[in-house]
């Protein structure tokens, strides 16, 4: 039913003056009380629950209105035009009420559970009341997993992780990226017979998210054992770090991690019981740096390290030309299937998602300054751009520079914007790179957030001093206020905010997953002499084979050379089909 026939068929029951006046003073009692589909609305009687609750357009329309007369001046005018009636189940009520309280939940505050314990991947997980997600108390929270004594259904507790009671939830979030990660699971199917990581013990240190637990699952099924710890302090989702623990995987993690418990965790998955690791993969180098200093004799007994993040690489080649990096490692980040995809694509997306997770932002029209133009940098550029924003560039590499500027930015110190812009976004991998005094210079309101490894780019530290006043408003956002009462809002203490405050795709999950699987292979079972102690890049043919086993998922057909083409170009017909060096 459209609006016009309900209203003609409004105004056939009562005058039209009254059916205006009807409807003007719903309205303003609406403001007033805040409930029925306003803005930030999370109840069922507004758009948020009638969406949740499946009603179509037609009904949505005529069913506001029904419910919204009812009350009016103490008549019962809800005959006017009523299509139908429901009941909202006592669960969606309550849940609806704390959502109206408490802005750390979701919009559609249903029982799911808060929006920062874990990632919505799904209608069903952000709508449905049947949810197997308990989430966690508050007596809970004051209790650190360290304290407890856990045990899966299996009876091990070789795990320390939130509350393993969500492992069912978690199982769910892990079953659905696995349905937007066809190369990996394509991947697992191939090699799952030939077992080619039998005997590798592999330490993890990355990310622990449904995307990354199909990457741990996959090892595991490819024949390591795995222990595995998280890289970032807030990136860890509870419920699927339960779920690995409940399957029998030796995980330390939880979500807001102090720095003693973070290298606590990676210290249980270095040195344990009958257990003598011979892989590492590791985000940011952290795992690498802590064996290769608390436990040297352990070092040398690796037999490969791969590396996905920029820092992390860094870090490497300063072991390397140090002289101290005893083992072969390899560069995953500068792979084409990370560095063009997870860099660029991914970011392009997950840029925006967190901030509008975070802080409702409206991009258009807004100034925004991001602080290096590398893949990720160009990949936050592009969609801020796009959304109608105008961006500045920060850069020290003239090549990259000189991009931006072909690109349509404009290239300047942050000295030079850091007064006018609304948001800050850095991208460097490097340290201090926005200091206490260009956030003194901010405007009232700023926003400050990172897509950098670690929480270095920001010196979050010249802020914790007792002229400033730090206000939590919701999980990973926090106002820091100054004495004048100008604040700046900041996400995710400075860490890397895509992971922090929401997630990034899947799919580019999977292609990232697929280039570190294989280089772990590559590694484990190179013939000795093969790789030195130096970091390398992978292997050109394995980023295509990487490449190929996600286009399928878009129906893509290749062209293949002629005998006579391939001769032409001094190529094999299977490839590769390019250089190491060429850059895409």
């Amino acid at each position: 039913m459209s609006v016009e026939t309900l209203h003609g068929t409004a105004k056939k029951n009562i005058p039209t003056k009254r059916f205006e006046s009807v409807v003007s003073k719903t309205v303003l009692r609406r403001k007033h009380t805040g409930g029925g589909g306003g803005k930030r609305s999370g109840g069922g009687g507004g758009i948020g629950g009638a969406l949740c609750l499946g009603l179509s357009a037609d009904r949505l329309v005529a069913s506001s209105v029904t419910m919204a007369t009812a009350v009016v001046n103490g008549e019962d005018v809800t005959e006017m035009g009523r299509v139908s009636s429901f009941k909202l189940g006592e669960k969606v009520v309550e849940a609806s009420a704390s959502g109206f309280k408490d802005r750390t939940k979701r919009r559609f505050s249903l029982p799911a559970g808060p929006r920062f314990e874990s990632r919505r991947s799904s209608t069903v997980s952000i709508c449905s009341s049947t949810s197997s997600y308990t989430g966690s108390s508050s007596e809970e929270d004051e209790i650190s997993p360290r304290e407890k004594a856990q045990r899966n259904t299996k009876g091990s507790a070789d795990f320390c992780v939130k509350n393993v009671s969500q492992a069912a939830f978690g199982r769910r979030e892990i079953e659905i990226a696995e349905q937007e990660m066809p190369g990996i699971v394509a991947l697992r199917k191939r090699a799952t017979d030939d077992k080619p990581l039998k005997g590798a013990k592999v330490v993890g240190c990355t990310h622990i998210n449904a995307q990354t637990a199909v990457l741990i699952e996959t090892l595991v099924e490819l024949g390591a054992t795995v222990r595995w710890s998280a890289c970032n302090i807030f990136s860890t989702q509870n419920e699927v770090a339960a779920a690995l623990a409940e399957a029998d995987h030796p995980i330390f993690a939880w979500r807001g991690e102090s720095e003693e418990d973070f290298w606590w965790c990676i210290d249980k998955c270095l040195n344990a019981e009958n257990w003598q690791p011979n892989m590492i993969l590791d985000d940011g180098g952290d795992a690498t740096h802590l064996m290769l200093k608390k436990y040297p004799a352990m070092f040398k007994m690796i037999k490969g390290i791969c590396e996905e993040s920029v820092t992390g690489v860094h870090r490497l080649y300063q072991l390397s030309k140090a002289g101290k990096l005893t083992v072969p490692a390899m560069n995953v980040n500068d792979s084409v299937t990370k560095t063009m995809f997870d860099n660029l694509y991914s970011c392009r997306e997950s840029i925006i998602d967190s901030l509008k997770r975070a802080t409702d932002v409206m991009f258009g029209g807004k100034q925004i300054v991001v602080c290096g133009y590398g893949e990720v940098g160009k990949g936050c550029c592009q969609a801020l751009k796009g959304l109608g924003c105008t961006v500045y560039v920060t850069e020290i590499d003239p090549v990259c520079a000189l991009q931006a500027c072909m690109d349509g930015f404009r290239v300047m110190k942050l000295s030079e914007v850091i007064r006018q812009v609304d948001i800050l976004v850095t991208a460097t991998g490097n340290k201090n790179v926005v200091t206490r005094d260009h956030m003194d210079k901010m405007k009232n309101g700023a926003i400050v957030c990172n897509m950098g490894h670690s929480n270095t780019e920001i010196d979050v530290n010249s802020l914790r001093t007792p002229d400033l006043t730090w206000e939590k408003v919701r999980s990973q956002v926090d106002h820091v206020l100054w004495p004048d009462g100008k604040r700046i809002i900041l996400l995710a203490e400075g860490r890397l905010v895509n992971l922090s405050c929401s997630s990034v795709p899947s799919f580019v999950v999977s292609i990232t997953s697929c280039t570190q699987a294989l280089a772990l292979i590559e590694l484990f079972n190179a013939p000795a002499g093969r790789y030195k102690s130096d970091v390398y890049l992978l292997p050109k043919k394995m980023d295509e084979y990487v490449a190929s086993l996600h286009l399928p998922t878009f129906d893509a057909h290749l062209t293949e050379l002629s005998d006579e083409q391939a001769k032409y170009m001094g190529l094999n017909k299977a490839g590769p089909f390019k250089p190491n060096y060429y850059r895409y």
